[in-house]
């Protein structure tokens, strides 16, 4: 164990921003030295709940004030960049909340900005240190699948925002909406699992007001290979919410159920749970970011994986079957 916490410094501490840092509170090997928010209501809440002396309504003011290693920016996407850019010109590691961005254009600045640089960066994809995730990924590379057939990813929600996450900009087309909040997490689960995806195409849903954002889409998408991955979202339905990465293969399929449920089976057969072993809380993010940070091997998924999920986050709200496919691998040849 370390002599000395990383400490770490939170830029956004709302329902998201919150999660994470009790995580860095109770981490034996972190500690929360400082937090920003523009919200000086969250900010006393927030410093009181955990014992934060340090708040600041004005996150470069944080910065300024240094005495921290790592920082965690868990604002809005569309806020990512330029306090993305200010954390690493302050020479700072850092965390940061998916997506990387709100453009692509945003995301590959981000990108060159961190480049040559010294410094720990990683976007939080929590599902990788998971039981369910490390025994999904392990049993396709054992072969369990056979030989690929489809993958299916599914977002269905009977209300968005979900109840619990009544935030007004999630609902907004701007930076909002089920593409934006949850496809990263199913995209970079198939990107690691199966490899590239090439090209887009599809239809994504909007209501008449132009404020709002997505209520639906309806894509297909495939692997460099070939492999199509059928893409279905809907919000405002009569069922229960469902978020799921599927695949078939020519011997199994395996499928990863609302985050931590998985199911498989050999072809013919019914789908059944499979056992997990237990979560090892030593491999989870925060600890990860620790090994990194004192230049040991971790298991991070950095700026350039938060890059090529962008690619195809943003292929998916552009598709139109109006336009036909669109050819993601022109974005990914970019040097970042």
């Amino acid at each position: 164990m370390r002599k000395a916490p990383v400490r770490v410094g939170v830029i956004g501490v709302g329902i998201m921003g919150e999660r994470l840092l009790y995580a860095f509170v109770n981490h034996p090997e972190t500690e929360v030295v400082a937090i920003a928010d523009t919200s000086a209501e969250r900010l006393k809440h927030i410093a009181g709940e955990y014992n934060i002396a340090r708040t600041y309504t004005d996150y470069k003011e944080m910065l300024n004030a240094d005495g921290f290693d790592l920082v965690y920016v868990a604002v809005p996407p569309k806020f990512h960049h330029q306090i993305a850019l200010d954390v690493i010109a302050a020479g700072k590691h850092i965390l940061c909340e998916k997506p990387l961005a709100n453009s692509l254009e945003e995301a590959k600045d981000m990108v060159e900005a961190i480049r040559g640089k010294n410094l720990v960066h990683a976007i939080n994809f929590p599902l990788n240190y998971t039981s369910s995730v490390q025994k999904y990924v392990e049993l396709v590379k054992a072969g369990y699948l056979g030989d690929l057939r489809r993958i299916e990813m599914v977002m269905q929600f009977p209300q968005w925002p979900r109840a619990w996450q009544q935030t007004p900009w999630i609902g907004g087309r701007e930076q909002g909406g089920f593409i934006r909040e949850v496809s990263p997490h199913l995209i970079q689960l198939i990107l690691k699992t199966f490899g590239s995806i090439a090209r887009v195409e599809g239809e994504v849903e909007y209501p008449a007001d132009e404020a709002l954002c997505e209520t639906g889409v309806i894509a297909k998408m495939q692997l460099t290979d070939g492999t199509p991955i059928l893409v279905s979202g809907l919000s405002g339905i009569a069922d229960g919410e469902r978020v799921a990465v599927k695949a078939y293969g020519s011997k199994g399929t395996i499928a990863l159920e609302n985050w931590s449920n998985l199911f498989g089976a050999e072809a013919g057969q019914t789908l059944a749970p499979i056992e997990l072993p237990e979560y090892d809380r030593r491999h989870g993010l925060v600890s990860e970011l620790v090994q990194a940070i004192d230049g040991k091997p971790a298991e991070l998924y950095d700026f350039h994986v938060g890059y090529q999920v962008q690619i195809i986050l943003e292929s998916l709200l552009q598709a139109s079957t109006d336009q036909g496919w669109i050819d993601v691998t022109v974005f990914s040849e970019v040097n970042v």
